[in-house]
């Protein structure tokens, strides 16, 4: 399987590699690439359904417990858990709140997608030329970017308002930059803006979301004004978090937006340039002959455009209605799909710290525990936040998802511990630093469960070099070892990890 992903993988590097140089691209391209990329998110998709899927239960106790503790380490440990109640409690109310969880950190794969698609509309059906004379772009496709970012922005908007009560009252940008998913640097400073600043930055939110989305349907120059401002916002969330490629990507239908004449200081005014020939083309009373590619160009426009009308009727009623469901998709193509982003703010940061430990006993008070630091997620206090975007470490963001649910809701993370143990290459690769490299592989390992706060600009802390400061909350999952995981992996078909 490993090495069928990566033939997919190096086919879509290097097709994409040919269209960015060349600036050449048709329709069959760009639909290869779209199909691979499918291929890949539905793969992703089952092992999401099987590491996310609901967890069996004995009782009321947590299932792990059951495998890897005595009775009385059982019933220790699950009094030291009573927070998970809460946890439960809060994580209901969210998901009540519009946040589907098990979607929203897939939303940038049905977004792609769904560009994607539109891509494919806009290019030639066979010629690779960069300026073809038959086949100019059709506004029915250009309308489709158009009606994406609409929904896309809309979508943020409602999502928000119907949510939590903080964007109604104008102080979900106190928590947004300390609480988002791997803030970065600047995120450190914003958070401390003063108040009146952070309720304008949650009024401007509303104003782009909600008022400017319909600035489309207007006359040119207002749908100009709605791409410039989408464009800034867009650089605006780039700046100040790491949203992965989101806000790149959510770039591109803004510039649907704009027409050929308010794009052309971006080229050349060589001689023999595109916009020179492009000027020709507008230019001239000859009419190119009609091929049989441009009927068929015409016929494929048309049913584009009444595949997407009848694709949008679920997601408008989605958008109308006030139990909005946001990133879910009403097709297994996922070609038209409903957006949305923070429909519930996190007040609290919290952190789970994946710890390991020599020792023969968990339970020693002597037991030294090292910490497993990931690339780019607090952890350690001193480390500062990183700039990834518009690159994406999926395994961090994970991790922020499981802060604030529990470990029964997220059994990855136990199967991520048992590659820990086993120290496998491959898992290792996933983290920043392994503090058993170079010597025998932990006996056991445990995640605590840490509350994470920004340390103060010019305060102790923050002249101590510390980015965060922390509060243990307690136990997230209970210590593991690789002998008391095994029948958990082989009830869940999960290969058993070996060491070297």
């Amino acid at each position: 399987m490993d090495s069928i992903l990566d033939c997919i993988s190096m086919l879509g590097l290097v097709i994409s590699a040919f269209i960015l140089i060349t600036g050449c691209a048709n329709m069959v391209l760009m639909a290869v690439l779209w199909i691979l990329y499918l291929s890949l998110v539905n793969v992703g998709q089952i092992c999401f359904s099987v590491l996310f899927g609901k967890p069996e239960s004995k009782g009321t106790e947590s299932v792990l417990l059951w495998y890897v503790c005595s009775p009385g380490e059982r019933e220790m440990t699950a009094e030291k858990a009573d927070w998970r109640t809460a946890a439960r409690s809060a994580m209901h109310s969210m998901n009540n709140g519009g946040v589907d969880f098990s979607t929203e950190s897939q939303r940038w794969e049905s977004q792609l997608l769904e560009t994607g698609f539109l891509g494919m509309f806009l290019c030639p059906l066979w010629t690779l030329s960069r300026l073809p004379r038959s086949t100019p772009p059709s506004s029915i496709v250009i309308w489709g970017f158009r009606w994406l970012i609409f929904r896309i922005m809309l979508g943020a908007g409602l999502i928000k308002i119907r949510g939590d009560h903080c964007w109604r009252d104008l102080t979900c940008m106190n928590y947004h930059y300390e609480t988002q998913p791997v803030p970065n640097p600047i995120a450190y400073f914003m958070h401390r803006s003063p108040g009146w600043f952070h309720q304008f930055e949650t009024l401007f939110n509303h104003f782009i979301e909600l008022v400017v989305p319909f600035f489309i349907f207007m006359e040119r120059r207002m749908c100009m004004v709605h791409g410039v401002l989408q464009i800034l916002f867009q650089v605006l969330l780039i700046i100040s978090g790491n949203l992965s490629f989101l806000n790149w990507l959510t770039i591109v239908p803004s510039i649907a937006c704009f027409d050929d004449r308010s794009l052309a200081f971006l080229f050349s005014s060589g001689r023999g340039g595109v916009k020179e020939r492009v000027l020709q083309l507008q230019g001239s009373s000859e009419k190119p002959p009609i091929g049989l590619g441009c009927h068929i160009r015409r016929v494929v426009n048309i049913s584009f455009g009444l595949l997407i009308a009848y694709l949008s009727v679920p997601v408008v009623i989605n958008l109308l209605s006030s139990r909005q469901v946001m990133n879910t998709s009403f097709n297994p193509l996922r070609i038209v799909n409903t957006y949305g982003a923070f429909g519930s703010i996190t007040k609290e940061r919290t952190e789970v710290i994946l710890q390991g430990t020599s020792s023969p006993d968990p339970n020693d008070p002597t037991a030294v525990w090292q910490e497993f630091d990931f690339k780019c997620k607090p952890g350690d206090l001193w480390r500062r936040p990183c700039f990834i975007s518009p690159y994406h470490y999926r395994l961090d963001w994970l991790m922020w998802f499981a802060a604030f649910q529990t470990y029964e809701q997220n059994e990855w993370i136990i199967h991520l511990a048992g590659k820990l143990l086993a120290q496998e290459e491959e898992a290792l690769s996933l983290i920043a630093t392994n503090p058993f490299a170079d010597r025998d592989p932990p006996r056991w390992i445990r995640g605590e469960h840490f509350k994470y706060k920004f340390s103060q600009p010019g305060g102790t802390h923050a002249a101590q070099g510390k980015w965060w400061i922390r509060k243990r909350i307690g136990p997230y999952f209970p210590p593991v070892n690789l002998q008391g995981l095994r029948k958990f992996y082989e009830d869940r078909n999960w290969p058993y990890p070996e060491r070297d």
